[in-house]
């Protein structure tokens, strides 16, 4: 089984407004903010945008997420390298994270576990 392609693209910033108005003022739309400074923005029906506010101390990172429709079924190839199995996160999905030849961190994202 293969990924079902890029999902969405995860951002750390030091400022959510003014990162949201950033996409905004490229014709993403906000489809929800959170009450702790981050929230999610898509243009069109292609992948969303989440962005999450991280403190001054900390270097923003960006993850780019692929989409898995059943983690129980994905098999990955040997040539990825699996960095965190599948586990639970705590926004309704579970997360596996794998590495590229490069060094880069991505996440494979599927339907939480029944």
């Amino acid at each position: 089984m293969a990924t079902e392609g890029i999902e969405a693209v995860f951002l750390e910033t030091h400022n959510w407004g003014k990162a949201a108005q950033f996409f905004q003022a490229l014709g993403f739309e906000l489809e929800f903010s959170t009450d702790h400074s981050s929230g999610q923005l898509r243009k069109g029906d292609g992948p969303y945008v989440f962005i999450a506010e991280v403190p001054e101390d900390r270097e923003p990172r960006t993850r780019i997420v692929l989409g898995v429709s059943d983690a129980e079924a994905f098999r990955p190839d040997p040539a990825v390298e699996v960095v965190t199995p599948w586990e639970d996160t705590h926004y309704g999905t579970t997360e596996m994270t794998v590495r590229d030849p490069d060094g880069r961190l991505w996440s494979l994202q599927a339907p939480a576990k029944n």
